[in-house]
């Protein structure tokens, strides 16, 4: 199946956290939406359900939307870093108050960006990498 997008050398994808898992508790449905999301940030492009997450600053922290038989499910990942892909989250939202993401999410999120940021230095540390953040 062509999703469109460019055949580039797609960057890897890390995995934080619980994320892989909790992906693979969704149906088969929601990850397929998912996987060609994340494959399309691995290219270098952004797929039309993505958007970014609020609180984060810009557009460096970013939601996949996949809604599927009536519920919400969430992956949120990270472009901050230069040649790879963090994939921070992934959750079947259950928000009782609106569209905006549970704190408890917020936060999760927060701590495992942190430790993307930390498993980024460590590589470049190992690799001899130069800094590559993304930029803002």
């Amino acid at each position: 199946m062509d999703t469109g997008i460019p055949r580039a050398d797609p960057k890897p994808v890390e995995w934080i956290g619980s994320s892989l898992a909790d992906l693979k508790d969704f149906p088969r449905a929601v990850q397929r939406d998912i996987g060609q999301a994340l494959f399309a940030a691995q290219c270098g492009e952004e797929y039309p359900s993505v958007k970014a997450l609020k609180g984060f600053g810009g557009r460096t922290v970013l939601e996949i939307v996949a809604p599927f038989d009536s519920n919400a499910y969430r992956a949120i990942y990270t472009v901050r870093f230069a040649g790879v892909v963090y994939v921070l989250h992934a959750f079947q939202k259950k928000s009782t108050k609106g569209i905006a993401t549970p704190q408890r999410e917020i936060d999760l999120i927060g701590r495992r960006l942190a430790a993307a940021e930390r498993h980024h230095k460590e590589r470049r540390r190992t690799y001899g990498e130069k800094d590559d953040r993304h930029p803002d």
